[in-house]
């Protein structure tokens, strides 16, 4: 019953937060200011682990395929999957849940328990939609690219660490990134994107929304919107690659 509570919550606020906006030369401003804060700002921890990932996937494949029937060029094809498929959207979503989900439901909840909000409301404003609606659609437009820089990144690194380490040679690593390409696999990881992006602003900025209390629930409902953001974004991962891919 207390999940469908919470659900229940979640899709009233959400119908609230896209309600009508009072004046949208405002709320445009305000997405362009959250696409730099939340996608912008994390595009350095994103490239950084990309390019190292990518590495250790290459090097791990190349000392698996020991088997002489396995062509060398499948450490590329290898690499290009893992990174398409499941380490570009996934993994690193999972790290901007981390990092933006506790960052939307600090702010938000700092402006609960301080009453901002309140006055927010006092003022006729649709509190709801000005700080959520701006932040939902800023993460679904820029972590698309994120994630785009982000399999770049990652097929780049496993290119540069496996000729640096002599495991794989500079043409059987672009050979297997090239074999049997789909460009669905990028489509498929794209979507996934879009719904991450969705599930990490919506649920952090509800835990946010529903602070009650003082700087310790702020603490509280921060760590809240990680561990459920993580938790949907496995779960959805899940269902998504089941529909998309079956």
């Amino acid at each position: 019953m207390k999940l469908l509570h919470h659900f229940g919550k979640y899709v009233l606020l959400m119908k609230r937060a896209f309600g009508r906006p009072e004046k949208y030369t405002i709320y445009y401003r305000q997405s362009i200011t959250e696409i730099n804060s939340l996608g912008i700002g994390s595009l350095g921890i994103a490239a950084i682990i990309s390019v190292f990932m990518g590495a250790v996937i290459t090097i791990q494949s190349s000392f698996n395929f020991t088997s002489a029937w396995i062509p060398l060029y499948a450490v590329g094809l290898a690499t290009r999957q893992g990174i398409i498929l499941e380490f570009a959207p996934t993994i690193i979503s999972l790290i901007l849940a981390g990092k933006v989900g506790s960052s939307i439901a600090s702010e938000i909840g700092t402006m609960r328990v301080t009453e901002q909000i309140d006055a927010l409301e006092v003022m006729g404003i649709n509190s709801a939609s000005y700080l959520i609606m701006p932040k939902v659609l800023a993460a679904v437009f820029i972590n698309p690219f994120i994630i785009l820089i982000s399999m770049f990144l990652g097929i780049f690194g496993g290119w540069l660490f496996g000729i640096l380490t002599g495991v794989v040679s500079s043409y059987e690593y672009i050979y297997g990134i090239q074999y049997q390409f789909k460009p669905f696999g990028v489509t498929y990881a794209l979507i996934k994107t879009v719904v991450f992006a969705f599930i990490i602003t919506s649920v952090s900025a509800y835990h946010g929304y529903y602070t009650n209390g003082g700087a310790l629930e702020v603490g509280r409902s921060s760590t809240k919107a990680v561990v459920y953001s993580n938790i949907l974004i496995l779960v959805f991962n899940f269902l998504l690659t089941q529909l998309l891919m079956s």
